[in-house]
């Protein structure tokens, strides 16, 4: 496996099976690159590429896009590109990597120190004046209704071209802020807010709900269930941690559908979660075979949110019995 620099450090990480988890529009693969579409970008021409092997200075990772809307997402290294694509922070990231692949350095002989990921070092509450709570024409375009998003606390950020979307832990308080490209699909977190690995998104408005509540990915999804009439909550990526999992638990919901997303890192997403709360929750897994929708924002727009409520008539139910999942629910 090629070394990839996590934190000041060398570690051999398998650069081409992380990348082969996602989707990729138009990709050609070979032995020491990977040419597809943008994926910071609603792109459908080869304009990016990464390096799966070392090429002269260029560390495995490093990756390029020639179409950059914005100069941050002009080229970087594979952290940066995985925290993108798992939609996380790059600590978070970084976390994840050294935690699967960590290894004797290759500089030092010393063995790594892995990041301390067992408790929360305190509760983190942010000042909620860093959001205007104002409508976006953004979200809108995206299908999302004016209602979900009022309910949702959606705004306008202090950062041109991005809207703010609220992270709130389960006592209600502000925990963290996502701010999403109007142009692009580039994102960041707030500076200092709680991990994302330790929140459900939406959480703090179901602890007292009983019926059905969807799972998802990300937090335009949730939205896009709630604009369809179905109650929703997310957990920003494709990684579902013990964080995610006690939160769940605690809430009263009958029963738990887990929608990720149409593709293979959805697929293993589905599988995590049902693997972690099936002996606690009743579950359901959405199953996305014959639809060529990527998510349910994607059916949402396309389709319309008749469209969406219609998919949950193909929940599998999973809660007790897994003889017969033989397939990866979800995957195309």
């Amino acid at each position: 496996m090629p070394i990839v620099i996590i934190n000041g450090h060398d570690v051999n990480v398998d650069v081409r099976a992380e990348l082969e988890e996602f989707e990729w529009t138009r990709p050609k693969w070979s032995y020491d690159k990977l040419i597809a579409a943008s994926p910071f970008r609603y792109d459908r021409s080869p304009s990016f590429f990464v390096r799966l092997e070392p090429f002269g200075e260029f560390p495995a990772g490093t990756w390029a896009d020639s179409g950059y809307y914005d100069e941050e997402y002009k080229s970087g290294n594979f952290v940066k590109l995985m925290s993108f694509l798992r939609n996380e922070t790059y600590e978070e990231t970084s976390d994840y990597l050294l935690t699967k692949y960590v290894e004797l350095s290759e500089t030092s002989n010393q063995r790594l120190i892995l990041p301390n990921l067992a408790e929360n070092r305190g509760k983190t509450v942010l000042n909620r004046a860093i959001i205007d709570v104002l409508k976006s024409s953004y979200l809108e375009s995206r299908s999302i209704s004016e209602s979900v998003q009022a309910q949702a606390l959606v705004g306008r950020s202090r950062y041109r071209g991005f809207v703010a979307i609220p992270w709130y832990d389960a006592n209600g308080d502000l925990a963290n802020v996502k701010y999403r490209a109007t142009r692009g699909k580039a994102f960041f977190y707030e500076k200092g807010g709680r991990p994302i690995r330790e929140l459900v998104y939406g959480a703090d408005l179901y602890k007292r709900y009983s019926g059905d509540l969807i799972l998802c990915e990300a937090e335009i999804d949730a939205l896009s269930w709630r604009t369809a009439g179905v109650e929703a909550v997310a957990v920003g990526g494709v990684a579902f941690t013990h964080w995610h999992a006690d939160i769940l638990r605690r809430l009263p919901f009958s029963r738990l559908i887990v929608a990720g997303d149409n593709d293979k890192a959805g697929a293993k997403f589905n599988e995590q979660v049902v693997g972690a709360l099936r002996k606690d929750k009743r579950i359901g897994v959405l199953d996305w075979r014959g639809k060529s929708e990527k998510d349910a924002n994607d059916l949402l727009c396309g389709s319309g949110g008749i469209a969406l409520r219609a998919t949950l008539a193909d929940v599998i139910d999973v809660s007790n019995n897994l003889l017969d999942w033989n397939v990866k629910i979800g995957a195309k």
